[in-house]
C-alpha cells in the first residue's frame, strides 16, 4: 500500500470492523468511537477511493460489489499483518540474534558466570558475547549493545538498570598475616601496616574509603603490591601479602572457609550497585531484558524496574 498514508490503513481497519459486525453501532462499541465518527470515516474512504463501499438502510448494512471484493482481499491482507505481529511478539519472549556486552571482572564473576548456563539454555537462539574489561569503554563506539559498571560510573546519557543492591566493600587479611602484624582497632592503624593498594580501571590509585556518610574516612594506604582487580587482591590477601580492600560478596566465600578475616567490620563501606546500561529507551537489544531479569534474580532483586537515566554521582565510585 505504498500509495496510502497511515490514516488510510487505519480507515481500512475501521471498514473491516464494520463488515465483521454488520453494524455501525457494534463496530463503534469495539473501537471506542461514535457511530457518527465511523460514518465520517467511511465517507472519507469512499471519496478517496472513488467508489461506494456500503449501502446502508434503516434495517440493513450491505456491502456493494466493490465493498465485498475489497473485504475479501483485506481479510487475507490483515491476516498476514496479524501473523507478522504475532511472530514479533514471540521474538519478544524468545529472542533471536547476537547480544554483545562489556563488563568489568567483578560483574563477570558476580553476575555473568552464575547465569550464563541458564541464559544459554533458556534462549538458545541468542549468541551472547561478553567482553571482560575493567577499562571504561565507549560501548556505542566499540559496537556493544550494553555494558555493566558500578552505578556512579555509568554515563549520564545512558539508560541504567540496577542489577544488585548497593554493595559493601571491606578490608580483609589472612589469619596468619593477622597473627604476625596484629589486628587493627581503628582505620588509622592501617597506615602503618602493609596493604595491597588498588589501581582503578582509569589508571588512578584508589584511596580506601572506610565507613559511610559523615563518618566515612579516606586513607592513602601504603604497601609493596598494587593490583587492579578484586580477585587478584583477594588472592594476595589469602597469601599473606597484606591487608586488602575488596568487594565483600567476592571475599565472603574465603571468609566462610577461614582463609580470610574481615578487619574492622564496623568500618565496611557501602558502594553503588552494579548496573546494566544501554543507549536507548525505545528498543532493547534482543535478549537484554531477559538477561537483566536473570541477573537481578541472581542477586536477589526481582523483576525489571522502569529504566531511569543515571543521576550525577554523589561520591567517588570504587571502580
Amino acid at each position: 500500500m505504498s500509495r496510502y498514508e497511515r490514516s488510510e490503513l487505519a480507515d481500512l481497519r475501521v471498514f473491516m470492523t464494520i463488515m465483521r459486525w454488520g453494524s455501525f453501532r457494534k463496530a463503534a462499541g469495539e473501537l471506542g468511537l461514535t457511530t457518527s465518527a465511523l460514518s465520517h470515516t467511511i465517507r472519507k474512504l469512499e471519496e478517496r477511493l472513488g467508489v461506494r463501499l456500503l449501502n446502508r438502510t434503516t434495517r440493513a448494512l450491505i456491502a456493494t460489489p466493490a465493498g465485498a471484493a475489497l473485504t475479501q482481499r483485506l481479510e487475507s491482507g490483515f491476516a498476514a499483518i496479524d501473523e507478522a505481529l504475532s511472530e514479533l511478539e514471540k521474538l519478544r519472549h524468545f529472542p533471536i540474534g547476537t547480544l554483545r556486552i562489556n563488563v568489568p571482572k567483578d560483574a563477570s564473576r558476580l553476575l555473568v558466570r552464575p547465569v550464563l548456563a541458564q541464559f544459554s539454555a533458556d534462549y538458545p537462539q541468542i549468541d551472547i558475547e561478553v567482553s571482560v574489561d575493567d577499562r571504561f569503554v565507549d560501548i556505542v563506539g566499540e559496537g556493544y549493545d550494553a555494558g555493566i559498571r558500578y552505578g556512579e560510573r555509568v554515563p549520564k546519557d545512558m539508560v541504567s538498570v540496577p542489577l544488585t543492591a548497593p554493595l559493601n566493600w571491606v578490608v580483609v587479611a589472612s589469619p596468619d598475616f593477622l597473627e604476625r602484624h596484629g589486628r587493627p582497632t581503628s582505620p588509622q592503624e592501617l597506615l602503618g601496616k602493609p596493604c595491597v593498594r588498588t589501581r582503578l580501571g582509569d589508571g588512578t590509585l584508589f584511596r580506601w574509603e572506610l565507613g559511610n556518610g559523615e563518618r566515612m574516612i579516606s586513607l592513602d594506604v601504603n604497601g609493596p603490591v598494587c593490583l587492579n582487580e578484586t580477585i587478584a587482591r583477594v588472592d594476595a590477601a589469602r597469601d599473606g601479602v597484606g591487608f586488602a580492600y575488596v568487594l565483600e560478596p567476592i571475599a565472603q566465600h574465603y571468609v566462610e572457609r577461614g582463609e580470610l578475616e574481615i578487619v574492622l567490620p564496623a568500618w565496611a563501606s557501602q558502594g553503588p550497585p552494579l548496573c546494566m546500561y544501554y543507549p536507548s529507551r525505545r528498543q532493547m537489544p534482543a535478549g537484554l531484558r531477559q538477561l537483566i531479569d536473570l541477573m537481578r534474580a541472581c542477586s536477589g532483586l526481582q523483576g525489571l524496574d522502569a529504566p531511569k537515566p543515571t543521576r550525577p554521582p554523589s561520591r567517588a565510585a570504587k571502580r
